[in-house]
């Protein structure tokens, strides 16, 4: 994950061993998996355990995270959303037709020119990334069931265990204004939920929908 800490557990290896074991099962030519969550659920960990895991059993895994979606820089989303109203916050913010183009990119093996914010410098760049050797794409961030994935994975945590995730992992103050957003997040990610294929719960045990 740019610009953040990852603070692998147990819990997310746990996490991303079933998932592994998934996968294996499908056993797709060319496979992208989509992990979405509140922030400060885990699923950046999870997203690279996985890849780790995937890497070892002899995989070509590459994450994408989308963050790197974001139509504006990251240091300016807080004063944007301020000025377009909190309704703003969701997936509005996010280039979706890059990130879908990406995903094509990387099925029929064509390199990719993908965006980037540098979160420490707040650079704008580009990452050009060859897909053509890849069999297993990881599509990791908030609002990314609505990725065209072939396996869709939530992590459905209450509100108080996200607000406590949250407050452990974020650097930014929990101000009245941060905590709009989170409602917010909370309430977009929310009607995502019935796109899931599998459910992470808050002992990070995968759960198939419907079961």
């Amino acid at each position: 994950m740019i610009g953040d800490v990852l603070l692998i557990e147990e819990k997310h290896t746990n996490a991303a061993i079933q998932l592994a074991a998934i996968i294996k099962e499908r056993n797709f030519e060319k496979t992208v998996i989509a992990i979405a969550g509140e922030s400060g659920t885990g699923k950046s960990e999870i997203a690279h355990e996985l890849r780790r895991i995937l890497k070892e059993e002899g995989n070509l895994v590459n994450i994408l995270h989308s963050d790197n979606y974001y139509k504006i820089l990251p240091t300016e989303r807080t004063e944007w959303r301020k000025k377009h109203g909190i309704k703003s916050v969701g997936e509005d913010e996010y280039n979706w037709a890059i990130l879908m183009k990406n995903i094509e990119d990387f099925r029929n093996g064509r390199k990719a020119i993908l965006p980037y914010y540098d979160l420490y410098t707040n650079q704008k760049n580009q990452l050009i990334t060859n897909f053509k050797n890849l069999n297993i794409l990881i599509v990791e961030g908030l609002y990314s069931l609505r990725s065209k994935a072939d396996l869709k994975v939530f992590i459905n945590f209450s509100y108080t265990d996200n607000i406590k995730a949250q407050v452990l992992r974020k650097k930014e103050p929990q101000t009245t204004f941060r905590t709009e957003v989170l409602q917010r997040e909370k309430q977009v990610i929310q009607s995502h939920k019935s796109l899931a294929d599998y459910f992470i719960n808050r002992d990070y045990d995968v759960i198939e929908q419907n079961r």
